[in-house]
């Protein structure tokens, strides 16, 4: 499935994020159940069907791991976990210096720790995210598999910090 397709958006990287949910909020709107109550069973499963991927196109066009995912796979790179260029060893050992300060802090239920590192973790995930903008903007896809892997890694790390910081507020 092509998701910026499917909602009928250029397939970029930069999004209007405002524009895009409006977008789909219209075609959800079109598709709502309601308007075919009187359709027949053929015509109400295809605007089901129609809904489900309108709204599973949103998900992905939102998530920026996912909108550089399917962008990448409709411009021919493998993305799947075999395909996708492993990340250099610098990174992974920084990657997990970083979690064992993260599980220091955690230990010490030092919230403030906690959220530092979070902060410097979430500039990188920015610095990141513009370097794919760029990039795609370029249409340089070989190269920005490896910069979605490291999206990923930062989104863990993130999600890691939310939760410990949930932990420690409570």
């Amino acid at each position: 499935m092509n998701p910026f397709a499917v909602l009928g958006i250029p397939a970029r990287f930069d999004v209007d994020l405002a524009s895009v949910e409006k977008q789909h909020r219209e075609l959800s709107r079109a598709l709502h159940p309601d308007r075919f109550a009187a359709a027949t069973p053929s015509e109400r499963q295809a605007a089901l069907g129609k809904a489900v991927e309108v709204n599973e196109a949103w998900r992905i066009v939102r998530d920026t791991i996912r909108r550089a995912e399917a962008l990448l796979v409709l411009n021919g790179v493998d993305v799947t976990e075999e395909g996708s260029p492993t990340a250099d060893l610098e990174f992974l050992n920084e990657m997990l210096e970083q979690r064992e300060a993260l599980d220091d802090a955690k230990r010490a239920k030092d919230l403030e720790a906690v959220l530092k590192l979070g902060r410097a973790i979430e500039a990188k995930s920015k610095a990141v995210e513009a370097v794919l903008t760029e990039g795609f903007a370029r249409e340089d896809y070989a190269s920005l598999a490896r910069k979605v892997g490291e999206l990923r890694f930062f989104r863990r790390f993130l999600d890691e910090v939310s939760a410990i910081e949930d932990e420690l507020a409570a």
